[in-house]
């Protein structure tokens, strides 16, 4: 079958792909989870009867962490701090000054149609090479079924689109070689759409080899 590539390069000032075993003052991932690259791909283009399937990320900048704090005034508040109206500080460790590549391929999905008018107009097209034209010429021009994220929704980036060329300020960081005993791999259940968590827990756990991390399970 014929593979159908898809890849973009996005960078940010400030990113966070919690660990969730860090608890309440969590701590970053050096690289994204495979469900938030997935969610980058699908701000950009979504079909229904095709699938983003992330496989790599390329690290280009070092990995650098950095407290960071904000303060809190939503409803999970204690009590007391709602009634006396006083924040909440949340403090967490970030990374900064990020840079990334994501690499996916679009795989076909079976998908049932509601009507003989979407049965007709997916009979008539490659879905696969459909999407992957559509995702070049959005991510080209700079437009987006909403804003991606880096991880946290006030995190946003300052550039998303083609990869670039290699400079000495942005280029594969091949120096960076670390293995992360249990990764998650995604959250929501693919087929129900439930919450069910899913890590990569094994002994050589996920690794990170000369800047670039596999998803492959």
């Amino acid at each position: 079958m014929k593979p159908y590539p898809i890849s973009l390069e996005i960078s940010g000032a400030t990113a966070m792909w919690t660990r969730p075993d860090t608890g309440a003052t969590p701590v970053s991932y050096p690289v994204p989870p495979w469900s938030a690259a997935k969610g980058i791909f699908e701000s950009i283009v979504r079909l229904k009867n095709v699938i983003v399937n992330p496989t790599a990320v390329e690290i280009c900048s070092p990995i650098i962490f950095h407290d960071y704090t904000t303060n809190y005034g939503g409803p999970l508040r204690k009590d007391e701090q709602i009634t006396n109206n006083n924040s909440f500080q949340h403090k967490a460790t970030v990374l900064i000054n990020i840079c990334y590549r994501f690499y996916a391929k679009i795989e076909s999905f079976k998908y049932v149609p509601k009507t003989l008018a979407e049965a007709s107009r997916f009979a008539k097209i490659n879905s696969q090479h459909a999407c992957q034209e559509i995702f070049n010429r959005r991510l080209h021009n700079g437009q987006f079924y909403e804003i991606p994220c880096l991880g946290w929704r006030e995190f946003m980036p300052d550039y998303i689109g083609p990869i670039r060329e290699d400079t000495e300020v942005r280029k594969v960081q091949t120096g960076i070689n670390e293995t992360l005993p249990s990764f998650l791999y995604c959250v929501f259940d693919s087929a129900t759409g439930e919450r069910n968590p899913r890590y990569v827990q094994n002994p050589s756990g996920r690794t990170i080899a000369n800047g670039r991390l596999e998803y492959a399970e």
